[in-house]
């Protein structure tokens, strides 16, 4: 009799931990959303016919892995890594890109923390398959800091801290005619502490009085710093973007200006000694800008388009410090996320003594 109520006693507890824990996942299943994991794969061929410097050359442009989900339904996080490079620079090696939260609850007041894109300029959020050149434009990878000419390791345009943004204004039919987004970032680029202890702050706001049509502009004040032999080497940095798109029946057109005030490190941050140091490059002068103006048109719509991009930077304001590229191209979806790409840049150089030469890019990329 003793061994019979023992063994219902012990088959009680088994039952009674089987249902704790299905409760327990059925409690995490409310909490956690079904992870969903997707990522792409950019390969590219390029030539340059820079004199002396030509080159030729296939390369993977981009290999990135990424997992999104929601949390409470409330909040949305998503960690993405970049795996392709080599490691031995802290910008080109593999690293996390994205690690972020943000809670959604409410349209017109959104709070995103951790590490993700600098709310500056249009094109620097885009995904870079959707982007449509061979790569973002001049302006947007000096002064957003993709290869900033501040001396940033290459950041992708990302940084660390919270941002709040939003969408005001709705019209009857739903769609928002004013969106605001600012943030507080540590303003050293990403999988990077702070340095001064002094803050980026970067905000934007843009109108929407028709549907496709965005009209904005962008601001940007804080420094970049360095920890060298006299110890902290701070360099304000303060910038301006004004933006304008009007994407409509697939059709894009996409313009931008942005300018930079503050000087650079002579050297790009990595984590081998040398390159951190903290000369202040004042040769290069403390301002920059740059312009660009695309657009992208269909030939059959979801599938071929062609391109032409005009594409100015100026590492000195000044028009004898100018690079140009005049772009012409067409991108074609072979098959839904399988895409071909393929441009002709001729690019004028006003710092080299051969001013002019020809670039051509191919680039086909797939995403999963």
């Amino acid at each position: 009799m003793y061994c019979f109520f023992s063994k219902v006693r012990t088959y009680a507890v088994a039952v009674a931990c089987l249902m704790s824990f299905s409760a327990f996942a059925q409690d995490k299943a409310k909490i956690f959303s079904k992870p969903k994991f997707s990522g792409y794969v950019i390969g590219q061929y390029q030539y340059s016919g820079q004199h002396d410097a030509e080159s030729n050359t296939f390369n993977l442009r981009m290999i990135r892995f990424s997992v999104d989900g929601r949390i409470l339904n409330d909040f949305a996080y998503r960690v993405q890594a970049q795996v392709n490079g080599n490691t031995s620079t802290l910008g080109e090696s593999p690293r996390i890109v994205d690690a972020f939260v943000e809670w959604q609850k409410l349209p017109f007041l959104n709070v995103k923390a951790g590490q993700f894109k600098r709310p500056f300029t249009f094109e620097n959020p885009m995904h870079p398959i959707d982007q449509a050149f061979m790569g973002y434009s001049q302006n947007i990878m000096k002064l957003v800091g993709f290869n900033d000419r501040v001396g940033e390791h290459s950041s992708n345009g990302r940084d660390i801290g919270v941002q709040i943004q939003g969408d005001l204004f709705k019209t009857a039919s739903g769609r928002p005619l004013f969106h605001y987004q600012l943030g507080v970032f540590n303003g050293q680029g990403i999988n990077t502490k702070d340095v001064d202890n002094r803050k980026d702050v970067i905000g934007g706001a843009w109108v929407m009085p028709v549907k496709g049509l965005r009209i904005g502009a962008f601001g940007w004040t804080g420094s970049y710093a360095r920890k060298g032999e006299n110890g902290v080497t701070s360099l304000p940095k303060h910038r301006y973007a004004i933006s304008g798109e009007y994407v409509v029946n697939d059709w894009t057109f996409r313009s931008e200006y942005v300018h930079s005030t503050g000087y650079g490190f002579t050297t790009v941050y990595n984590q081998s000694g040398d390159a951190k140091k903290d000369d202040v490059n004042y040769a290069a002068g403390n301002k920059a800008d740059g312009f660009y103006a695309l657009a992208v048109a269909p030939v059959i719509k979801k599938k071929l388009y062609v391109k032409a991009r005009y594409d100015l930077y100026r590492p000195q304001a000044e028009w004898s410090t100018g690079k140009t590229y005049y772009e012409v191209g067409f991108n074609y979806v072979i098959v839904k996320n399988l895409q071909f790409n393929a441009e002709y840049a001729f690019v004028n150089d006003r710092s080299l003594a051969r001013q002019n030469y020809s670039m051509i890019d191919t680039q086909l990329s797939f995403r999963f």
